[in-house]
């Protein structure tokens, strides 16, 4: 898959998020405030009930829905509700279930994932949050990061988009990591997802 395949002609956005939704938050305050018709986030969906990131959806007047696993992954993978809203991007924002084939299908090349540590390494089925900068720090890596990538149906596994770099410092722990490398996060994930909307344009 070519990174042209990825820029789509994208105005509408769905987030999918699982906790307190600060990417999610960042990624609407910069549509809403500083990018109006560019894009918009029109639904936020979330697999926690009492999320922070609905709190966050409620505030800003947008739709939400809360996913149940069994119709999640066998029972149609809510498609209808995306399509009946005209998704055109789905963005990944601390999404802890792996998306099904079906929604996959449905959404080629349309499905994109932050991933904060320095994609292929680091990666795959629980490698998530503070696991994987406390992976970084056990192996004594000297830098760490942020991965955007395209979502398969393999965790963490899609086409790289965007990757940018801090380091690791000898004195870290995960918490100190962590705060760095969100930092890198709401820094870039807006711009990339604004920027893959333009390209198609």
């Amino acid at each position: 898959m070519t990174e042209r395949e990825y820029l789509c002609p994208v105005k509408k956005i769905a987030i999918f998020a699982s906790g307190a939704g600060s990417n999610a938050e960042r990624i609407v305050d910069h549509f809403h405030s500083t990018k109006q018709g560019v894009a918009e986030v029109v639904l936020v969906a979330c697999n926690k009930p009492g999320a922070g990131v609905l709190s966050i959806a409620a505030k800003n007047n947008i739709p939400s829905l809360v996913i149940d696993k069994e119709r999640f992954f066998r029972g149609g993978a809510y498609i209808a509700i995306l399509k009946e809203a005209g998704i055109d991007l789905i963005v990944l924002a601390g999404f802890l279930w792996k998306i099904p084939p079906a929604l996959v299908n449905e959404f080629p090349g349309r499905i994109i994932n932050i991933h904060p540590a320095l994609l292929p390494n680091y990666g795959g089925k629980g490698m998530y949050g503070r696991h994987v900068h406390q992976a970084v720090l056990d192996n004594k890596e000297k830098e760490s990061g942020i991965t955007i990538h395209s979502v398969d149906e393999i965790y963490d596994n899609g086409a790289i988009i965007f990757q940018t770099t801090c380091p690791v410092l000898e004195t870290d722990n995960p918490e100190e990591l962590e705060r760095r490398i969100r930092l890198l996060e709401l820094e870039h994930y807006p711009r990339v997802i604004e920027e893959l909307i333009k390209g198609a344009m």
